[in-house]
């Protein structure tokens, strides 16, 4: 059969090697008799691939054991309220750095717990921008400070790490295992899966263990990070399969040379088509030079009216998921790890070809 390219912002594509191995391993795992999906949590198999995993995302990002590791349910948003319920301990301020649509869901979230204080926005640029770090109004008494270094939606990254007196608490769903990233810059670290790391339905919580152990009262057992962290992530059932999935993920990471090879690799593609946009008279992004994502590129096409051809004619093409978000319009291409620089360049032809008959 042949594949087409995936360019979607989430569930995202997976790499192909990885894909086969579940294929081959899909109905008898090592040789058990039965599907590794089939298998108890509590099966010394399950445990050793949850353990293995573990260990090798360790690795790749180099995550000392002043971390706990935890690997949950519930997609980022629901850390969106775990945040607050975790650090905040009975009340009080917290200080959030607004540059999307997802920032904006966990400030919305957030303040059913806390005082939120937004210490910058770029709602004023319609998200185009990272807000200059001395621009920042800190609180004086917050709890944390929260940001989102890639934005899925709007296609603006940090390319710098806050500095400041408290627990720094990241969303990185979006670019988490994209780049190396200084893990002891953090306090607490999530992402759900459905990006880089594996398949939907697990969400990583990379939380420093100095942090555990201040949750609310009336934090639910099913947030609270140290419940997971005294229980290895199996308080409850986890999502096996999908464990499974990302530690081939991890393997696959490693195999290929790490974060600095994936980091170049990516590099490679955004500026690829970075460039045929800011060439074309045709296409423009409207995110400035230095907030640009190298994960999630919106582009837009300078006849709107043209949009669904485009959109017809990309997917005939196999060239998937190009559809901007519904609140933004336009196009997007996400240009996770797994997506191979060869669709990179089967969208650059094909963009340029679109033009060259329509423009």
């Amino acid at each position: 059969m042949t594949r087409c390219y995936n360019f979607c912002a989430g569930p995202a594509a997976l790499p192909e090697s990885v894909l086969e191995i579940a294929r081959d391993e899909m109905l008898d795992w090592h040789g058990a008799g039965l599907s590794l999906m089939e298998m108890s949590h509590r099966s010394p198999e399950v445990v050793n691939v949850a353990e293995r995993a573990q260990q090798t995302l360790r690795n790749l990002l180099g995550i000392s054991e002043d971390y706990a590791v935890l690997f949950l349910q519930g997609g980022a948003s629901t850390q969106f309220s775990a945040v607050p319920l975790n650090l905040l301990d009975g009340g009080g301020a917290v200080d959030y750095v607004n540059t999307g649509q997802w920032s904006r869901k966990a400030i919305a979230e957030a303040r059913r717990y806390a005082d939120v204080n937004v210490v910058a926005s770029s709602e004023d640029t319609n998200y185009s921008t990272i807000p200059a770090k001395q621009t920042w109004q800190l609180g004086t008494e917050a709890a944390y400070l929260h940001y989102t270094p890639n934005e899925t939606i709007g296609g603006v990254e940090f390319f710098w790490t806050p500095k400041v007196d408290v627990p720094l608490v990241a969303d990185m769903s979006s670019t988490l295992l994209s780049r190396p990233i200084e893990v002891n810059d953090f306090g607490v670290i999530y992402a759900g899966a459905q990006k880089n790391i594996g398949p939907a339905g697990l969400t990583l919580v990379i939380v420093h263990r100095s942090l555990l152990g201040r949750a609310d009262d009336q934090c639910p057992a099913m947030l609270n990070w140290q419940t997971a962290a005294d229980n290895d992530s199996m308080y409850n059932t986890p999502p096996t399969y999908a464990l499974y999935l990302s530690g081939l993920v991890f393997d696959w990471l490693q195999n290929l040379g790490g974060l600095q090879a994936m980091a170049a690799i990516n590099r490679r593609k955004a500026e690829k088509l970075y460039s045929a946009i800011d060439t074309s008279s045709y296409y423009s992004n409207p995110v400035e030079l230095a907030s640009r994502s190298s994960m999630n590129i919106p582009f837009t096409l300078a006849d709107p009216a043209q949009d669904k051809m485009f959109l017809q004619e990309s997917e005939a093409a196999g060239l998937l998921n190009l559809k901007g978000h519904r609140s933004v319009g336009g196009m997007r291409a996400s240009i996770y790890n797994a997506v191979p620089e060869k669709a990179v360049d089967a969208l650059i032809a094909f963009m340029q070809d679109f033009e060259q008959r329509n423009g």
